[in-house]
C-alpha cells in the first residue's frame, strides 16, 4: 500500500492511528469545537487530576484537620509524595524533589541560600532571553544582598532568540558568583546543552541553577547525572497540573545540611515540627527548601497528573512531542509558502523543546483569526506565534487541521479584520 502524502488528513489520520499515546488523550476534557495548542502555557485537565482534587476535597469534608495525618495521601507528606512522583521525569532521587512553592518563590528561596557573594565573587549570570519573572527575582535578591544589579547581574545577549553556549562560557569570569538560566528558552523553544553549562560553571566554581517551566513534562532530564546544583519549575504547562498549581525545586545531594535562605514552618524537619521550637531543625533533604504549610488543594491535581507521566514515560512524550513539532514544521513549510511565515525555533530536536515560535509580522490579528476558528495557540511580543502541542492529548490531526485553518484565513486575508495588537492577557 502506498503510503498517503505527508500534507493530507489520511496522513494525520495513519500518525493517529500509530501513536502508542493515543489512548491517553480520552482522559482528557477536550472541547469537540476546539483545538488547544497552548499547553504550553497551561495544560488541560485531565479526569485523573479531577479525581485527584475531589478527593482530596472528600478528606477535608470527611476527616477535618486528620487529613493531615489520615487518608490515602497524607497533607503533611503530599510534598514528598508528590516530589517522588517527580523525580522520574528529572532524572533524581526523591529525596532531593519537593512540590512547594510557586517558580518566583523557589526561585528566591534558593538564590538566597546559594548565592554567597564575597569581594571578588559576587555577581550573578543569567540571559536576556529568559522569562521576566526570573529577572525580578535576580534583581531582588542582588539588592537585598546590597548590590546594583546593573553592575552585578550579568545577561549573556540572544542572537534571533537564541543564545550561543560559548558565549555563556565566556561570560563566566572570576567574578561570577552563580549562574541562573532556563533549560528551554520560553520564546524559541530553544534548549540549552545543561550538562556542558554546569560542567564549566563547576570547573571555575560557581554555583549553577535552572529554570525548567518549559522543559518539565516535555524532556526528559538528568539532573543528577549533570550534577545540577538546584533546579525550580512549575507545573500548570507541559504537566497539567491546573491554574496556579504548586510549583516544584531540586537541590542536588551534595548539598544537603546547607540552611534554606529562607526558613519556614515547613523547612522544619517533621519529626519535631509540632514540638514549637523557635530553634529551626531544617529537614534533611529537599524539604529544607519548603517554606510555608503546603496548598493542598492546589497540589491534589497533580497525584492524577504525575501518575499518567509515570506510566506512559518521559521518553516516550518526549518522542511523540518531537513528531508533533516536526509534522507542523512540515506542513508550514509546504503548505504556507509564500504566506512569509518563518520557524524561530532551532530545527535539531538536541535543541528544540515542547514547542514552536513560528513568525510572522501579523501575528497578533492571525492569533486572533485563528481563536475565531477554535484554534488556541498564544502570542509573543512582537511578532511570534507561539505553539505548544501537548503528546498526552494533542493529535496529529490538530497539527493538520490547524495548517489547514491557517492557510484558508491567509488566503481569504481573514485575519485582517483584526487589530495587530495583544490583548491584555497573552
Amino acid at each position: 500500500m502506498t503510503q498517503p502524502n505527508e500534507c493530507t488528513e489520511e496522513y494525520a489520520a495513519m500518525m493517529d492511528e500509530s501513536d502508542p499515546l493515543r489512548s491517553y488523550r480520552n482522559e482528557f476534557y477536550l472541547d469537540k469545537d476546539m483545538i488547544y495548542l497552548d499547553g504550553n502555557s497551561l495544560g488541560l485537565l485531565s479526569t485523573r487530576a479531577e479525581q485527584a482534587l475531589l478527593d482530596g476535597l472528600n478528606d477535608w469534608k470527611t476527616l477535618g484537620i486528620d487529613g493531615w495525618s489520615k487518608g490515602e495521601n497524607p497533607w503533611f507528606y503530599m510534598a514528598q509524595q508528590l516530589g517522588e512522583m517527580t523525580a522520574p521525569l528529572i532524572g533524581a532521587e526523591k529525596e532531593q524533589v519537593i512540590v512547594t512553592g510557586s517558580t518566583t518563590t523557589n526561585i528566591h528561596q534558593l538564590v538566597s541560600t546559594f548565592y554567597q557573594p564575597t569581594a571578588a565573587k559576587y555577581k550573578i549570570l543569567a540571559d536576556d532571553a529568559t522569562f521576566p519573572s526570573d529577572i525580578y527575582a535576580l534583581k531582588s535578591q542582588l539588592k537585598l544582598k546590597g548590590y546594583d544589579p546593573a553592575n552585578a547581574l550579568v545577561r549573556v545577549q540572544s542572537e534571533n532568540g537564541m543564545l550561543a553556549e560559548e558565549q555563556i562560557i565566556e561570560s563566566m569570569s572570576d567574578d561570577v558568583a552563580l549562574i541562573f538560566l532556563p533549560s528551554v528558552l520560553y520564546r524559541s523553544g530553544q534548549i540549552l546543552d545543561m550538562e556542558r553549562i554546569t560542567a564549566e560553571a563547576h570547573k571555575r566554581s560557581i554555583i549553577v541553577g535552572f529554570d525548567l517551566c518549559h522543559s518539565i513534562g516535555a524532556v526528559p532530564h538528568q539532573l543528577d547525572e549533570w550534577d545540577i546544583d538546584f533546579a525550580v519549575w512549575c507545573t500548570y504547562k507541559h504537566l497539567n497540573g491546573g491554574p496556579g498549581a504548586v510549583g516544584g525545586l531540586y537541590v542536588n545531594k551534595k548539598h544537603f545540611g546547607r540552611e534554606p535562605g529562607l526558613a519556614g514552618w515547613f523547612s522544619s524537619k517533621k519529626e519535631v515540627q509540632f514540638d514549637m521550637s523557635h530553634e529551626l531543625t531544617p529537614d534533611a533533604d529537599a524539604g529544607a527548601y519548603e517554606i510555608g504549610t503546603p496548598h493542598i488543594l492546589s497540589m491534589a491535581p497533580l497525584l492524577g497528573s504525575l501518575a499518567m507521566f509515570n506510566e506512559a514515560g518521559i521518553q516516550q512524550v518526549r518522542q511523540k512531542s518531537l513528531r508533533l513539532t516536526d509534522y507542523m514544521i512540515t506542513l508550514i513549510t509546504h503548505e504556507l509558502s509564500g504566506f512569509h511565515f518563518s520557524i524561530a525555533s532551532p530545527l535539531d530536536h538536541k535543541q528544540r523543546g515542547g514547542h514552536l515560535l513560528v513568525q510572522h509580522t501579523h501575528a497578533a490579528s492571525i492569533c486572533k483569526a485563528l481563536n475565531a476558528e477554535g484554534i488556541v495557540p498564544d502570542f509573543r511580543a512582537p511578532d511570534f506565534i507561539r505553539i505548544g502541542p501537548v503528546a498526552l492529548y494533542n493529535s496529529f490531526y490538530d497539527i493538520w487541521e490547524t495548517v489547514n485553518v491557517l492557510k484558508r484565513i491567509m488566503t481569504e486575508e481573514t485575519y485582517k479584520k483584526y487589530e495587530n495588537k495583544r490583548n491584555i492577557i497573552a
